[in-house]
C-alpha cells in the first residue's frame, strides 16, 4: 500500500470505535480521529491518536474513512449535507461504515456517496465491546467489490473475518437478522431458565444442561458463562437491542415480511427499559421472565 493509502480517518470513537481505531493504528496505519465528545478524545490522544477539530479535517487528504456510529440519526448528521464528511472527502476515496443503522439511511449515504464518486462499503461489525480490542470482531459487507477487495488489508486490522455479500444494502439485512436471532434466543433463555426454576431444577445444572444440550449455540455458551455468577454487566444493553429491534421491524414491513417473535420480543425489551433495566446487559430477559414468574434470585 502507498502512503497514502496508509492515511485513515476515524469518525465515532466511542466503545467500539476508540477499539477498532486502536487496532488500525497498531496495524501501521496513520489514524486521525474525530468524535462530539472531548473525553473520547482525550482517550484517544492517550493511544497516541491524532485528533481532528471537525470531521472535515479528520477526512481531508485520506484514503479511507471509518465510520462507528450510534444510531440512524448520527449517521445522517455526521455523513450528509454540506457539511457532513462525505462533502469533504475526495472522490476515488472509500467510505466503510460499521454501524447498525437502518436500510433506509444506508440508501440514503449510498446516494450521496456516489453522487461524490465515493466508493461506499456497508461493514456492520459483530462482535461487543469485551471483544473488540482482540481483532475477533467479523463484518459483513456490500458495496462495490473492487472496493472490498482493495480495502482487505484495512479490514483485517480490525475484523478476523468479512463476508462479502453483494453490492448493494445486504450487508445492513445481514446485520438486522443476525441481530434478530440473538434478541430471540436470548428471550428463548429466559423462559427455559424460568421453567426450569420452577421445575425444582437447581441454577448451576441448568446452565449445565444447556451448555451440554443440542441447543448449546455459541449464542447460549456466551450468556451462560455470565449468568453462572448472575453478571448482567452490559456487553450489549438492553436499550441498544430495543433499538436494533425496531430497525428489524422496520426492515421486515418494508420488504413485506412478517416478524411476530421480532415484534413479541420488542415489547420485552420495552418493558426492561420501562423497569429501569435500558443499560443493563440484553439478556436481563432472564431476569424478567423471573419478576413474571415469581423466582427470586437463585441459590449460586
Amino acid at each position: 500500500m502507498t502512503d497514502t493509502s496508509k492515511k485513515v480517518a476515524f469518525i465515532g470513537i466511542g466503545k467500539m470505535g476508540l477499539p477498532m481505531s486502536v487496532l488500525v493504528t497498531r496495524a501501521g496505519y496513520a489514524v486521525t480521529a474525530f468524535d462530539q465528545s472531548a473525553a473520547r478524545l482525550d482517550e484517544a490522544r492517550a493511544q497516541s491518536i491524532s485528533i481532528a477539530a471537525s470531521t472535515a479535517e479528520a477526512v481531508s487528504g485520506k484514503a479511507a474513512v471509518i465510520t462507528s456510529l450510534p444510531d440512524d440519526a448520527a449517521l445522517r448528521g455526521a455523513l450528509l449535507g454540506p457539511t457532513g464528511l462525505i462533502a469533504a472527502m475526495a472522490a476515488g476515496s472509500v467510505l466503510i461504515e460499521t454501524s447498525t443503522v437502518s436500510v433506509e439511511a444506508s440508501t440514503e449515504v449510498a446516494a450521496a456517496a456516489r453522487a461524490r464518486g465515493i466508493a461506499y462499503l456497508r461493514a456492520p461489525v459483530s462482535g461487543n465491546a469485551s471483544i473488540v480490542h482482540t481483532g475477533a470482531l467479523t463484518c459483513f459487507v456490500s458495496g462495490p467489490k473492487d472496493a472490498f477487495e482493495n480495502a482487505k488489508p484495512l479490514f483485517a486490522a480490525f475484523t478476523r473475518a468479512q463476508t462479502y455479500l453483494g453490492p448493494a444494502e445486504e450487508a445492513r439485512y445481514a446485520k438486522l437478522s443476525v441481530n434478530l436471532m440473538i434478541a430471540v434466543s436470548a428471550a428463548m433463555m429466559a423462559e427455559s431458565l424460568a421453567l426450569a426454576r420452577k421445575g425444582g431444577i437447581a441454577w448451576q445444572d441448568i446452565l449445565k444442561v444447556l451448555d451440554d444440550s443440542a441447543v448449546a449455540s455459541p449464542m447460549v455458551k456466551y450468556k451462560t458463562a455470565p449468568l453462572r455468577t448472575r453478571d448482567f454487566e452490559s456487553t450489549f444493553s438492553c436499550k441498544q437491542m430495543a433499538k436494533d429491534l425496531d430497525l428489524i421491524l422496520g426492515a421486515g414491513h418494508a420488504v413485506g415480511v412478517p416478524l411476530q417473535l421480532a415484534a413479541q420480543v420488542r415489547e420485552t425489551y420495552g418493558s426492561l427499559v420501562a423497569q429501569g433495566d435500558g443499560d443493563t446487559d440484553f439478556i436481563a430477559t432472564v431476569r424478567h421472565l423471573e419478576r413474571l414468574s415469581g423466582l427470586g434470585e437463585p441459590k449460586l
